[in-house]
């Protein structure tokens, strides 16, 4: 393995000997590895111009299973997100710097006390059937995501909202009434699990604002989408037709866009990179971004219900060696903390080091020498399974027996996600109290290392209902020294986002999200003839 002063290193030959197999399958596609260590690739050029209209625009997306859905409320894997960026539209989005911006809503304001919100709504947004969208419409997505029986993606970042309060004012507006004040309500509106849907809605026929109507669906191989002319945004989208092809193999996905059967994929293995490189008629897509691929521990079972045992696990990990060998460099170093995004990251946590001898120590505290334990592990996004390789290699030298044990996508996402006790997991960018909500609390929909701790709870929901910037840092700021004290994740990374596509492909940018491909932006995205 590359020591950590190896920042600019290429890949190792442990990496490419990882890879061989895959490598091999995409070698005999046909393409050539000349260039990869000799000069240059000579590129072709991107084409100039204004965009032009019409074409077919093929995706390969990682995973996909029988269990995909088109239901604009509860997307769990890739492909799933990938249909509803399509079908759906939310009040709110981000942009390609992570900074909100209107979308169905052209404003969502509060009273000043961040209890009361008025929501205005775009004139003229049709849905895929022509209807205009109203504030009932809305009224009725917010209903649907919340319900106590059935609570949807969104429902506990949406906790506050008042379902018996909400009111229309008028066919464009919409009055929120929450039960606290709540200062996330615009970042929760924009979750791009929260589209707006009509009041008939049936996720079987799905309808919704979004710039492409769905065709065709078969869960598990690929969607068809066809243009949606009456979409809100002028001119767009570009292309006529949209497929998203499932494709929980890498080596099937590389060969797709090397053999020109797609026109982009996202999550490039990076043992794979220098391959796609090699081809002139490629582009890679790099964005650098608060995604993250955590451990994660469940505390409420043992060993990890023993802090000094979470403690130790996250002092055998080398940082800077697992965004060299995980990541190849294209990452930044994680400690322990989500949310490097967020302008109120606690900049003051001191960076975990990796200490081999402290980390035998609490595990001898602890009565936990030469532990063995089960990591579960699946390729739901880039680097996840390599992830779990290093890290096995790093612990052993703590006395720690990692047993791996991989499962398939559909598997990891089965009964049992959300109940490994040692697993690992994907998130895209989100800012710290949005991201507590969907993940940290008890309540949360997504509490993945089932972590309940008081006084962390206390200062999340004060920091949400506090409109003082400087005072809602503070609190903020001692939840994660508690989170990163106590907590059950091991955030070694935030890895750089890596797709490609075909030169032919213009359109797509650069996105701090983390969600691939332009947050699955085909709306911008045409092919140049």
């Amino acid at each position: 393995m590359p020591s950590s002063g190896q920042a600019n290193s290429g890949p190792s030959r442990r990496d490419f000997l990882r890879y061989a197999a895959a490598g091999a399958g995409v070698v005999g596609a046909g393409t050539a590895l000349t260039g990869c260590a000799g000069g240059a690739v000579q590129k072709a050029p991107v084409p100039s111009g204004p965009p032009q209209y019409g074409g077919r625009l093929r995706a390969g997306v990682v995973g996909g299973s029988s269990k995909d859905t088109l239901d604009a409320h509860a997307p769990v894997t890739h492909p799933d997100q990938a249909r509803i960026f399509q079908l759906y539209d939310t009040l709110l989005r981000y942009d390609q710097e992570y900074r909100l911006q209107p979308a169905l809503a052209e404003s969502a304001e509060s009273d000043g006390s961040a209890r009361t919100w008025t929501i205005r709504l775009r004139e003229g947004v049709e849905f895929h059937d022509g209807r205009p969208l109203t504030a009932e419409d809305v009224l009725h997505s917010l209903r649907r995501i919340t319900d106590p029986a059935d609570p949807k993606n969104g429902a506990e970042g949406l906790g506050a909202l008042d379902r018996d309060g909400m009111r229309v004012l008028d066919p464009r507006t919409i009055r929120l009434t929450l039960t606290e004040p709540d200062v996330t309500l615009p970042e929760q509106l924009a979750e791009y699990a929260n589209g707006i849907v009509p009041t008939d809605y049936d996720p079987d026929r799905p309808i919704g604002t979004g710039p492409f109507k769905l065709d065709s669906f078969e869960p598990g191989q690929q969607s068809v989408f066809v243009r949606h002319p009456g979409y809100w945004e002028d001119g767009l989208p570009y292309a006529d037709e949209l497929v998203i092809v499932d494709f929980p193999d890498d080596t099937a996905r590389i060969n797709a866009l090397l053999g020109g059967q797609v026109d982009a994929i996202d999550q490039v293995p990076l043992g794979l990179l220098r391959v796609l490189e090699a081809d002139p008629n490629l582009r890679l897509l790099e964005s650098e971004t608060g995604s993250w691929i955590p451990f994660t521990m469940r505390v409420d079972r043992p060993p990890f219900d023993d802090v000094r045992v979470r403690q130790a696990f996250r002092l055998v990990v080398d940082r800077q060696q697992m965004i060299q060998q995980v990541l190849g460099g294209h990452g930044r170093v994680g400690n322990d903390l989500y949310s490097p995004t967020d302008p109120l990251y606690a900049q003051d946590i001191p960076q975990r080091e990796r200490d081999v001898r402290k980390a035998r120590q609490l595990l001898r505290e602890a009565g936990k020498q030469n532990l063995t334990v089960e990591l579960v592990t699946s390729p739901v996004a880039a680097g996840v399974v390599e992830a779990a390789q290093v890290f096995a290699q790093q612990a052993a030298d703590a006395g720690i027996t990692v047993q791996i044990r991989r499962v398939d996508t559909g598997e990891f996402f089965g009964d049992m996600y959300l109940s490994w006790d040692f697993a690992q997991d994907y998130w895209f960018s989100r800012n710290f109290l949005a991201q507590a909500a969907q993940g940290s609390l008890p309540e949360s929909a997504y509490n993945e290392t089932h972590w309940e701790h008081p006084e962390f709870t206390d200062l999340v929901h004060r920091a949400t209902a506090t409109t003082d910037e400087d005072e809602r840092r503070e609190l903020i700021g001692r939840a994660q020294r508690i989170e990163w004290e106590s907590g059950g994740h091991i955030i070694w990374g935030f890895p750089n986002q890596l797709d490609a596509h075909s030169v032919r492909l213009v359109g797509l940018e650069p996105d701090r999200s983390g969600i691939p491909l332009n947050s699955y932006g085909f709306r911008h995205a045409w092919l140049a003839q």
